[in-house]
């Protein structure tokens, strides 16, 4: 099937799911779904599926007062909607009643390819949750960073230092192969509620030409789409493209 047609075809699917897929799931996910993703053992029994794995640093769940850590916003929805519209348009099986949350230290991370971490402007890290982050990153996991404000950036940049401490954040045009691995993304000139979007990337060993390890969504949300892309809440055409996005990370970092 040819890129064109592809994308026309997905992208009805993506409305349909969206629209009704998702309105379906909706129930299950905002309660049934966070009593998957266990506080204690918060880990996904593995039989094969693709899981998404959200990055937690600093507090549990529950230990803060009213509203979750920022490392948990969107939390458990956008998680499940994408795992869902991942497996409704891909031939990726997911799991869509199970999820993981994650320390970067945690031994079993380098089990799963993708990780996610949210509001990296409140991140910080251990010596060890960085030692471990750099050695999945290197054993050839990838890490989505998303949902946050360019002033956050300086903290993301601090941080990735400490991680590899050589490795130099590059903004990503749309001829980078990440935009092309299933959807045709035809532009990045995304204004999202923060502003204006820009992608930044690091590749290994700061080559360009190699495998990209890291992607930041600076100055976005990909995650509140994701969540409430069931509710009306946010335009079908904006939900669409986040996902795009996300199901595009997913089959680059699947495929390199």
């Amino acid at each position: 099937m040819s890129s064109a047609w592809r994308n026309a075809v997905v992208g009805g699917a993506l409305i349909a799911a969206a629209g009704g897929v998702l309105s379906a799931l909706s129930d299950d996910v905002s309660t049934a779904a966070v009593a998957k993703v266990d506080p204690v053992d918060p880990k996904a029994t593995y039989d094969g599926r693709f899981s998404f794995v959200r990055v937690r640093v600093g507090q549990p769940l529950g230990t803060t007062y009213r509203r979750l850590p920022p490392w948990a916003h969107d939390f458990p929805r956008a998680d499940f909607h994408f795992m869902k519209i991942l497996e409704e348009i891909t031939f990726v099986r997911t799991m869509v009643d199970q999820g993981n949350i994650m320390t970067l230290d945690d031994p079993d991370l380098p089990m799963f390819p993708i990780a996610y971490l949210s509001e990296p402007g409140y991140w910080s890290m251990s010596d060890a949750e960085a030692a471990g982050l750099r050695n999945y990153l290197k054993k050839g996991g990838f890490i989505i960073f998303d949902d946050f404000r360019t002033v956050h950036n300086a903290n993301l940049f601090a941080q990735m230092r400490m991680v590899l401490p050589e490795a130099i954040w590059r903004p990503l045009d749309l001829s980078h192969p990440i935009f092309h691995s299933f959807f045709e993304i035809k532009t990045l000139e995304v204004d999202s509620y923060y502003g204006h979007a820009e992608w930044l990337g690091i590749f290994e060993d700061n080559d360009p030409n190699k495998r990209l390890m890291a992607v930041a969504n600076s100055n976005h949300d990909l995650g509140e789409y994701w969540e409430f892309s069931d509710t009306g809440y946010m335009p079908v055409d904006l939900s669409n493209d986040a996902y795009k996005f996300g199901v595009n990370y997913v089959i680059y970092a699947m495929t390199h």
